[in-house]
Parts: structure tokens; C-alpha cells; sequence
């Protein structure tokens, strides 16, 4: 069967809606990040707060799209996919706007959690892939919608530098966003059908589901991934402080401009897009999964080693070298990271994993901006970046006992492509 629209056995435009979503969500949660400190520094009075007060923007996104998904994805069971997944788009424009146009600073909080709310919807994005897909062809959708939201958190902060280079507008990466969720909505109004049958919705949402824990504590009672769930979780607060505090580090430390450090995340975006784009085929072919993904983490340490150095010396090149490191590394670990949690588990169990995994690694957003920013206000930035190398070499050790696990896992598993 052929990844067409439809040969899925969904509606035409409906596979490549869902995947865009997908996409423009992760893209929501790196659009900002180039232009967010310059943002809040129109607010923030006492310097010695700034860098805090970018954490705190960065993790109320995260933490409220860590407890809306089980919600909107209980909503979504009881009223259809279509409504839930219709407005949290459009919400998510409305948050867009109020970022780009606060007044205050209580606003851009707003704006952020509004945006993490409805960008949620992960789990009823999920939810719709398997209504619309047969069980056999199910692992291969998800696989799809798995790498169109990795695609948009890597090249996110690249369109959002892009865009305030062309325009030198810090609010036009906000207006973009919005511009594009909007005629996502409009899209989706014509070409996205309800996929869950009335007869199939629950009729009542039982409060236990609405727990945003319960994802992750079934997700943490499958035996041969919960370890490599933890080392997932340790990248994925270390690449959350990177995102969130190395805007502020070059402004604090270095003295650059927006107009520098957006073309710093231009050029991580277009380093990640590379590696997952043209190199990770190849060294996966090579070297397997488990190997590039260890890989990347001892890379992505380097990495803030090298970022720690900068601090100190103040030596403004080595942000770029560290660039090549930190962004390699991260382009290596996504999509095999996913695909070794793809492979270890059953057709029935991909929604299952792929929804823990996106809970994984929103708990981690939410974690790793808050200890970046208490880090760097408390001790420094390379008090901050060492000791995340650290967390980093830890979840590669993980990584390399759990991954094993999870190939002798693979092994075991049915190869039929008729699994129910």
C-alpha cells in the first residue's frame, strides 16, 4: 500500500491535514524561541529576573500542554475529533497573537498558555490517525505524523529567525504563526470529516482520564521501554534549556542582537533539517538505531561543554562550533529515538507509546527551562550547561542498556503486516 492520501482509506486531504497539524504544532513550540527573550525584555525592568522570567514563558507553555492533552483527547472521544481539533487550532492563533501584540507581560503569559493549551492536541491528533487507518497500515501513519511533528520542532526556530531577518519585526514570526494556524483551520473546515462515529463516542469522561499522570504512568508500565523512556526524558530537559536560555546566554553574555542570535537558530534549524533530512538514513543503514542515537547524545554534550566554555572566555565563535554539535546531536536522536520505541511494541500499542513518548517529552519542556533558568540566575551559565553535559553522558548510559532491551524486544515481535 502506498502512502497516498487515498490508500489509506481516509477522505483525500484528510492524511495530509493530519500530518500538517502534526507538523505546525511542534512548529508552534519553536517559532517563538528566537524572538521570546527580546519579547519579554520589553517588560522585564530588573535584569537580574530576565532570564527566569524567559523560563517561566517557556515552561507555562509546556506545562499546560501537559495537562490539557488528556483532556482535549477525553473531549474528543465524547464530541468527535473533528470540533476538539478545530478549535484548538484556532486557539492556538489567538495565543499567537496575544505573544505578538502584549502590552504587558501578564498578556505574553496569557498568550502562552492559551497557545499550550490548545496545543494539546497531540493525543486527538493520534486518536484520528488510528480512526482513519487500518490496523496494518497504522504503524506506518503514525511513523508519518511522529516525523511531521519532529520536522516542525526542528525547523521551527529556523522559520521564526527567517522571518524576523527578512522583516526585523520581532512580532512577525507571532503574525506568521497565526497567519498559517488560521488557514490550517480553514482547511481542515473543508477537508478534515469527523471520524469517530456517534455511536462509537463515550458518553460520559470518567475524571480519572483527565489525570494528565495517567499517559504517563501507562506509558511507564510497559517493562522493556520505561528505562529508555527516562533517558528520552533526561534529553529532552537538556534540549529544553538549550531552546529556552540560549537566547538570553548570548545576549547576557556576549552583547548580540536579535538579528545575531536568529541567525544562530537559522543555523541550527538548517544543520537539524540536514541531518534528518540526508544524513540519518545513511548511518542508521550503517550503524543501527541504538548506536547513532547514543551518538547524538555524547554529541549534544559536547556540545554544552563547549557552550559553558563560551560563557566564560566569551569567545563568540565557539557558539557556532557548539551549534554543529548540539544540533547534529539532536537531528540524530529524534527519529531514532522514535523509532526504536516504534519497533519495540506491537501494532495495538503505537498509539499507546507514541502518546506517552509526546507526554515524555512535554514534562520535559516544562522541567528543563524552569532548572535552566534557576541555574543560570542562581550559580551561572556554565554552572548550567556542565552540569547538563552530565545529565546528557547519564542518558546516553541509559540509552545504551535499555536499547539494547528494546532490539531484543523488536526480535520477538510478529512480522506478519496483517497484525490486528
Amino acid at each position: 500500500m502506498t502512502a497516498g492520501a487515498a490508500n489509506w482509506g481516509a477522505p483525500k486531504g484528510t492524511t495530509a491535514f493530519i500530518i500538517t497539524t502534526a507538523f505546525l504544532n511542534l512548529v508552534g513550540v519553536g517559532i517563538v524561541a528566537p524572538v521570546l527573550n527580546f519579547l519579554a525584555g520589553r517588560y522585564v525592568s530588573d535584569p537580574t529576573q530576565h532570564a527566569w522570567t524567559v523560563s517561566l514563558l517557556f515552561a507555562s507553555f509546556s506545562l499546560f500542554q501537559f495537562i490539557a492533552t488528556p483532556t482535549l483527547g477525553a473531549l474528543s472521544d465524547r464530541y468527535g475529533r473533528r470540533p476538539i481539533l478545530l478549535i484548538s487550532l484556532f486557539g492556538s492563533a489567538v495565543g499567537y497573537v496575544l505573544i505578538g501584540a502584549a502590552g504587558a507581560l501578564w498578556v505574553m503569559f496569557l498568550g502562552r498558555i492559551i497557545d499550550g493549551i490548545t496545543g494539546g492536541n497531540i493525543g486527538t491528533i493520534y486518536a484520528y490517525a488510528a480512526d482513519i487507518t487500518e490496523p496494518k497500515d497504522r504503524t506506518r501513519f503514525f511513523g508519518l505524523v511522529g516525523s511531521a511533528a519532529g520536522m516542525g520542532f526542528v525547523i521551527g526556530p529556523a522559520i521564526g529567525a527567517l522571518i524576523y531577518r527578512v522583516t526585523g519585526a520581532l512580532e512577525a514570526p507571532m503574525v506568521l504563526a497565526a497567519v498559517v494556524t488560521l488557514l490550517n483551520v480553514a482547511w481542515g473546515y473543508f477537508a478534515m470529516p469527523e471520524s469517530l462515529a456517534p455511536e462509537r463516542r463515550e458518553h460520559e469522561i470518567a475524571l480519572r482520564r483527565l489525570n494528565p499522570f495517567t499517559q504517563l504512568i501507562n506509558v511507564f508500565r510497559v517493562p522493556q521501554i520505561r528505562l529508555f523512556l527516562a533517558a528520552i526524558l533526561l534529553w529532552t530537559i537538556s534540549f529544553a534549556v538549550l531552546q529556552s536560555n540560549i537566547a538570553f546566554l548570548t545576549e547576557d553574555r556576549l552583547g548580540w542582537t536579535p538579528d545575531q542570535t536568529n541567525a544562530l537558530f537559522f543555523l541550527i534549524g538548517i544543520i537539524q533539517v540536514i541531518t534528518q533530512g540526508f544524513l540519518i538514513r545513511r548511518v542508521v543503514a550503517r550503524f543501527g538505531e541504538l548506536r547513532v542515537a547514543i551518538v547524538g547524545l555524547i554529541m549534544i554534550a559536547i556540545g554544552f561543554v563547549i557552550i559553558g566554555i563560551t560563557s566564560i572566555t566569551l569567545f563568540a565563535p565557539l557558539v557556532f562550533v557548539a551549534s554543529l554539535f548540539n544540533a547534529g546531536g539532536n537531528g540524530l536522536v529524534i527519529p531514532t529515538s522514535a523509532a526504536l520505541l516504534s519497533k519495540a511494541v506491537t501494532v495495538r500499542e503505537q498509539g499507546r507509546i507514541q502518546g506517552g513518548n509526546q507526554s515524555v517529552q512535554a514534562l520535559g519542556r516544562v522541567i528543563g527551562p524552569l532548572y535552566g533558568g534557576w541555574a543560570y540566575t542562581t550559580f551561572s551559565a556554565a554552572a548550567a550547561y556542565f552540569s547538563l553535559s552530565g545529565l546528557l553522558l547519564a542518558a546516553a548510559g541509559i540509552a545504551y542498556v535499555s536499547g539494547r532491551v528494546l532490539v531484543a524486544e523488536k526480535a520477538k515481535l510478529p512480522t506478519t503486516k496483517t497484525e490486528a
